[in-house]
């Protein structure tokens, strides 16, 4: 039988390697939040005859008065532009002198969101995150109730939860600074549906330990829990799998407007279905054996021999 409790710190090591790049990125370079959270304007337009330049719509904006804008097109002549906050005198403004240097235009959207606004989202969304890990784990302890230690349980999906996080924001920051991506309302609504892909996939797994447990009462707990994880592994991974692949479509054949939330998600539920397997329920069996008190008395004995 595939043991994959056995090589659990191999899949503990796996997942840190591919979090610490990320939370790097995010120190060094910090999110690259949108106006959704720092406030800011967004127009988007569709040009009559051929697109300008990035640097040309730059170039105007600066003209103007209104800093220097971020700038994403696409092939139907069409620009999004993200830049500071512009009121409606200043709206009117910018679409003059847009018509009068690049022609016709059709204004698609254009949203602003005061700095104040901005301010409050982003510590709402702190709350929405804090509240749904806190709700999960509640719950968790609660359902599990009948298991000795169910708070274990609710711990264990908590701390994979927060791999899968660190993994989203982590490649949100990475991704904000090689191609300029940033983290907007979509972004904390593909995090949440992370969370829930991810917490779903640990309790399936905690679920057939807490069965196995009533069948096989003397087997080791790490065997239990191993036993239980290679049970659940044939329908995690092709559940999960369904989902990656119509993700991975949607990423190549969507459009530009929804590729970073679809991209976000495509990551996160590939994490999340790591996680499940490879950290929750080992996280247990380290729980249960308190391994915690040998890890550094098994380096200073290596050391000593």
């Amino acid at each position: 039988m595939l043991n994959i409790v056995k090589r659990r710190y191999l899949y503990f090591g796996i997942s840190l390697l591919v979090i610490l790049p990320g939370l790097i990125a995010l120190a060094v370079w910090g999110l690259p939040l949108a106006i959704d959270f720092t406030g800011g304007s967004l127009l988007e337009v569709q040009f009559t005859g051929t697109t300008p330049s990035t640097a040309e719509i730059e170039a105007l904006y600066t003209s103007q008065g209104f800093g220097e804008p971020r700038i994403q097109t696409s092939n139907d002549n069409i620009a999004i532009i993200r830049s500071e906050f512009l009121d409606n005198d200043a709206r009117a403004q910018l679409l003059d002198a847009m018509k009068e240097r690049f022609g016709d235009i059709t204004v698609l959207r254009f949203d602003s969101v005061g700095p104040t606004v901005g301010k409050e989202v982003t510590t709402r969304a702190s709350g929405a995150i804090a509240l749904a890990a806190l709700a999960i784990m509640s719950y968790i302890t609660w359902a599990f109730r009948g298991v000795p230690h169910a708070f274990r349980y609710g711990a264990s999906a908590i701390i994979a939860m927060l791999h899968d996080v660190a993994v989203v924001v982590g490649m949100a920051a990475i991704f904000g600074k090689v191609f300029g991506w940033q983290v907007d309302s979509l972004f904390l609504t593909a995090l949440l549906t992370v969370i829930g892909f991810s917490v779903h996939d640990s309790i399936v797994v905690f679920d057939r330990i807490r069965e196995n447990s009533t069948i096989y009462r003397r087997l080791p707990y790490e065997t239990l829990v191993n036993h239980s994880i290679v049970q659940t592994l044939d329908r995690s991974i092709n559940t999960q799998l369904t989902v990656m692949f119509t993700l991975l479509a949607l990423t190549l054949f969507g459009g530009d407007t929804i590729r970073h939330f679809v991209v976000t998600l495509l990551i996160g539920v590939f994490s999340g279905t790591y996680s499940s397997i490879f950290n929750a329920a080992p996280i247990l069996v380290v729980w249960e054996n308190k391994e915690w008190r040998t890890w550094f008395k098994r380096g200073t004995a290596q050391a000593a021999a």
